[in-house]
């Protein structure tokens, strides 16, 4: 049983049961996350894109099935493992949106295609592509993933594109479906306007990768890419067809902080909380909570503080179990067990962190849902 249910289960349904977590917690407001689920869906239907959203974000059997009740086609995943342990729930269309290369790997990856509807993994080498071919006994959807220019995965080029798509093509096995090419590096540029030359940058490249694939055959039925910070863009510039969005579902600190659609407010809602509490509050102007680098990931910044400080309150990390709120004008007087609510700074790696999401409707506790895929990240 897990330690989330033990603690919390008998609150399920009782009014007020929020204030009543044993904390740090990981909450997710169900009407906010419904929400954004809903906009990003209606947004795709609108532009006519396939929705394929990345669950490395959520890691969720219960929030992918959500997302697909909604419209989706699918869900990616980074990793062999997440793309496991979502199809053991139920979840029967995904793309593993990283090469899949090592000898256990790719054993699993044949029994995983063999018990899955609709699965599909990237290619950015001949060798890999042989392996795959070797290994599989049912044939194996796979896409040519493109660099989009940082040099992590991908082809390197057009040239070498449609040299990778004629080793396919030699595999009854492999059934070549697209090209892939997410711009993780543009998801993050706060200006509307910068982010909309970069990222068309960026496509203006990718046309002439598809370009050289259609003159040799191989037209990629799948285009897919897109971000939670360039899907508005990706929809005006019409090179992809799929989009890879995932943060939206749950926003945080580095997507609030750009200007996602041109527009003076911010399209989706902060849906993902990690509820804490006062443990110490012995000088003016400032209070210790029990949330600290063990409660959220450390690469985007500070957590951003929502409620029960005062406004303009910041978060400063105190070591592994402690954070530090400080009152701008050190005045405001804490009491320890005061609650207070905080959005992650980045949420993927901070959902990493934790083994459920407590699910609430207001300030009562409707569910606990585990976070499926945490931890599987091989």
């Amino acid at each position: 049983m897990l330690d989330d249910v033990r603690l919390h289960q008998a609150l399920i349904g009782q009014p007020g049961s929020r204030a009543r977590l044993n904390t740090p917690a990981l909450v997710v407001d169900r009407d906010a996350l419904d929400r954004n689920i809903r906009r990003m869906a209606d947004l795709a239907r609108k532009h006519g894109v396939a929705l394929r959203p990345h669950a490395k974000t959520h890691k969720s059997v219960d929030i992918a099935k959500l997302q697909i009740a909604a419209g989706a086609v699918g869900v990616c995943c980074a990793k062999l493992g997440e793309a496991e342990a979502l199809a053991e729930g139920g979840v029967e269309s995904i793309l593993i949106t990283s090469p899949v290369v090592a000898a256990p790997a790719l054993a699993r990856l044949k029994a995983l295609n063999e018990r899955m509807r609709d699965l599909a993994v990237v290619v950015d080498n001949p060798a890999n592509v042989a392996a795959l071919a070797a290994v599989v006994t049912r044939p194996l959807n796979v896409l040519i993933d493109v660099d989009p220019g940082i040099h992590r995965t991908g082809v390197p080029s057009a040239a070498a594109a449609v040299e990778l798509f004629k080793v396919i093509e030699q595999h009854k096995k492999l059934r070549y479906r697209g090209v892939q090419m997410y711009c993780g590096r543009q998801q993050h540029i706060a200006s509307y306007k910068e982010r909309t030359d970069a990222i068309s940058e960026r496509m203006d490249y990718l046309k002439s990768v598809i370009a050289a694939l259609k003159a040799q055959g191989g037209a990629p039925e799948v285009v897919t890419g897109a971000g939670t910070g360039t899907h508005h863009i990706d929809a005006s510039l019409g090179v992809l067809n799929e989009w890879q969005v995932g943060s939206y579902a749950f926003m945080d600190r580095q997507y609030a902080e750009c200007d996602l659609a041109n527009q003076p407010a911010v399209p989706y809602e902060y849906s993902l909380f990690v509820d804490a509490t006062v443990v110490s509050a012995n000088t003016p102007g400032r209070a210790t909570i029990d949330a600290g680098y063990k409660a959220f990931a450390t690469d985007g910044g500070v957590p951003v503080v929502l409620s029960g400080a005062p406004k303009g309150s910041v978060y400063q990390f105190m070591g592994d179990e402690h954070g530090g709120i400080v009152d701008p004008e050190s005045k405001h007087v804490w009491t320890i067990g005061d609650s207070m609510r905080l959005a992650a700074p980045h949420c993927d790696p901070t959902v990493n962190l934790y083994d459920a999401y407590h699910v609430v409707s207001g300030e009562t506790l409707v569910a606990i849902w585990p976070i499926t895929a945490r931890g599987r990240s091989r």
